[in-house]
């Protein structure tokens, strides 16, 4: 009696979880032996490891990622300490605006966990970092697209809160000198002054028009507001003063009387290409992070 015997056998090389199903080759064999056929089959699977060449991309990709964010939390415990924080950390809580150190601190920490998480996981294939890595950065790359979705969509929403930030850091102008730097180089930079206008000013103590203010600030704007004259080769930090005592007819030849939230409003559409190609950048490096 013939009894036809069949085996599969597979063969598998490689290392561990470093090995797929990259490539098969199968072949057959039919020995003979009396009465008996024996059918074999081999299988033989490649190693499909991860490609060098995209390892150590990814590597030198992330390690700079990561010196940056090593960079930006150097320069924000450096400012920290300059003004005392790191000694007395009440003080930012005390400031009723935004420090914009704290703003660098964070972009900082960010940067430094996934720089770290995307370079040693890469490095030494290390899957939990990998994955965490990845997703992060699906992590990030939603929340900027739903932020950017409801910012369209709620833009009147986001106009008053824009507002009310800015009318908060007005009142901090003197508080924090890097708060001061930051409005001083958002109303140079755009032509503007205040977040409507320059009577936003009265917010600040230093500025207000009232009768109960002595300083010498009083009824005027920070020298940002000024109209630069092209005669000065100094800069006149005292161009602003008493210059709301003034009709209002006569401002703009002194100062900017545009608010800065028309002026960002204005600048938005004139360069819809520069911020959509910002955008379009920062999401395909985000992709090319997180492609296998």
């Amino acid at each position: 009696m013939r009894v036809p015997v069949s085996h599969s056998v597979s063969k598998a090389s490689g290392r561990g979880p470093r090995m797929s199903q990259h490539a098969v080759e199968s072949r057959q064999t039919h020995l003979h032996y009396g009465s008996t056929s024996q059918k074999m089959h081999y299988y033989r699977y490649s190693n499909a490891e991860v490609s060098c060449w995209y390892k150590y991309l990814l590597f030198s990709y992330n390690i700079v990622f990561w010196l940056a964010g090593v960079v930006f939390l150097g320069v924000g415990l450096w400012a920290w300490s300059e003004k005392g924080v790191l000694s007395d950390l009440t003080k930012v809580t005390r400031l009723h605006g935004i420090d914009p150190v704290v703003l660098v601190l964070m972009v900082g920490v960010v940067m430094f966990t996934l720089g770290f998480a995307g370079c040693v996981g890469a490095l030494r294939e290390n899957i939990c970092l990998l994955k965490f890595f990845c997703g992060a950065i699906v992590l990030i790359f939603f929340l900027e697209l739903a932020v950017a979705v409801l910012a369209f969509l709620f833009q009147d929403w986001v106009r008053d809160r824009f507002r009310e930030f800015f009318e908060s850091n007005i009142r901090s102008y003197r508080d924090d000198i890097d708060l001061q730097n930051l409005i001083d180089s958002l109303q140079k930079a755009n032509q503007c002054c205040g977040a409507y206008g320059p009577e936003d000013w009265d917010l600040n103590v230093y500025f207000n028009c009232s009768g109960a203010s002595y300083s010498r600030e009083k009824c005027g704007v920070p020298f940002s507001c000024c109209v630069p004259d092209p005669a000065q080769k100094v800069v006149n930090t005292q161009c602003g003063y008493d210059v709301r005592i003034q009709l209002k007819s006569k401002w703009d030849e002194f100062i900017f009387t545009k608010g800065c939230i028309q002026a960002l409003e204005g600048w938005l559409p004139r360069n819809i290409y520069i911020v959509a190609g910002v955008f379009i950048a920062i999401s395909l490096l985000q992709v090319c992070q997180r492609s296998p």
